[in-house]
Parts: C-alpha cells; sequence; structure tokens
C-alpha cells in the first residue's frame, strides 16, 4: 500500500482528477442539450446511462494505450501535413457540435411557433447514441491527458471514476437550470459551437488554449446569472 500511496501518485490523482471535471463541463453541456430533446421521464435515465457509458469507454480507452498512442500515427498528408486518426475524430464531432448547436440555436430564434413546428422528440436510442459518439470525441483527449500526467493506470482509472461521479451527481442539476431558463440554454448552445471550434482548430493541428475559452465561457455565465437575477427582483 505504501507503495502505490506515494506522495507522487497521491498529487498525480488530485490534479488529475481536478482536471477530469473541468473538461467534464463540455461533456454535461452536450448531454444537458441532447436529453433536453426527450420526454421528461427519461431525461434523468438518458444522463446516467450516458455518463455511466463514458466512463466504461474511457476506461476501456485507458486500457488500450497503445492504441491511443497509435491514433496519433499519419494516416495521409493534405498539403503537407500529416492526418491521423486521432484528427479525424476532432474534426469529425467538432463539426457535429457545430452544426446541431446552429441548428438549436436556429430553432430557437426562429420563435416559439416555429420551434413547436421543428421540434421533434428524439428517441431514447437516438440520444445514448449521440451521447456515445460524442464521449468517444471527448474520452480521446481526456485519456491522451490522463496518460501524459500519470503513471500509474489506477491513477488514471480513479481520476476518471471520481470525475464521472461528479458529473453524475451535478448534470441533473445543470440539464434543469439550462431548460427552465431560455437564454442559458442558447448561451449553452454558443458554448457547444466554441467546443466545436475548439476540437476543429485541434483536428488541423492548431492548439487554442483551453483556459482562455473556459475564462471567456465563465464570463458569459456570470453576466447572464446577473442579468436573471435583476430581472427576478424586477
Amino acid at each position: 500500500m505504501s507503495e502505490i500511496l506515494t506522495a507522487e501518485n497521491v498529487i498525480a490523482l488530485l490534479t488529475l482528477t481536478s482536471l477530469e471535471i473541468v473538461l467534464g463541463i463540455d461533456n454535461i453541456i452536450v448531454i444537458a442539450v441532447i436529453t433536453s430533446r426527450l420526454p421528461a421521464a427519461l431525461q434523468a435515465r438518458a444522463r446516467t446511462i450516458g455518463l455511466a457509458l463514458a466512463m466504461v469507454l474511457r476506461i476501456l480507452l485507458l486500457l488500450a494505450i497503445s492504441w491511443i498512442l497509435g491514433l496519433e500515427a499519419t494516416l495521409f498528408t493534405v498539403a503537407g501535413r500529416g492526418i491521423s486518426g486521432r484528427d479525424l475524430i476532432l474534426l469529425g464531432g467538432g463539426l457535429f457540435l457545430i452544426a446541431k448547436a446552429t441548428k438549436e440555436i436556429h430553432e430557437k430564434m426562429e420563435g416559439a411557433g416555429h420551434e413547436q413546428r421543428t421540434r421533434r422528440v428524439t428517441t431514447f436510442a437516438a440520444a445514448i447514441t449521440q451521447i456515445l459518439l460524442l464521449d468517444l470525441v471527448f474520452s480521446i483527449d481526456s485519456v491522451i491527458t490522463a496518460v501524459g500526467m500519470a503513471r500509474a493506470v489506477w491513477v488514471m482509472v480513479t481520476a476518471i471514476v471520481i470525475a464521472v461521479g461528479v458529473m453524475m451527481i451535478f448534470a441533473g442539476t445543470v440539464s434543469g437550470f439550462v431548460e427552465r431558463h431560455p437564454t442559458i440554454k442558447v448561451l449553452a448552445l454558443a458554448f457547444l459551437v466554441l467546443i466545436g471550434v475548439l476540437l476543429v482548430a485541434d483536428g488541423l493541428g492548431q492548439h487554442l488554449e483551453r483556459g482562455y475559452v473556459y475564462f471567456a465561457m465563465a464570463f458569459s455565465l456570470g453576466i447572464e446569472l446577473i442579468n436573471l437575477r435583476v430581472r427576478a427582483r424586477a
């Protein structure tokens, strides 16, 4: 036990868990938007299953570290730049997020009548499939981050389990809050566009520092929360 719980492992566990929770914010926003189209009785179940699948998927990817590292190998070259499997996954996921969020914003901005005509209730299977596919996109970066920060596999697995547990606890609260406030939902959709752009940029080899993006998201959310409080008091 003393060999396992070394200072290095404990520090790595705390740091990696914190980082996984921060990175999990993207997952929570995505799941909140996808499950919002399900009947109310199925939303909590879909969130739980989606996050559980995310946890299982990340652990399986961790156990297949050699395959993960192989995703960074060049598959083909475009305009003098090598394209890897990881790049293709990030590009596909980013474009999907941009398209989905843009479509949702369009329906919101067209007004209630248009939204009622075009809004379709997503099936449970379709929602879980979308969550699983996007979990795969987010898991790739999550696992690569874990591999880069910790040496012991148990540290990586424990950090992921704790992070997903925290997401399960707060996913319902976040989803409910987003659904109750239309302006917050539009802001969440704008965040999805921003996250999609980040993924596309990463897929094209242009790494953008996420700290700046998260700061912008937190600042925008803070302003909107102030607006909600002012309107409530008025």
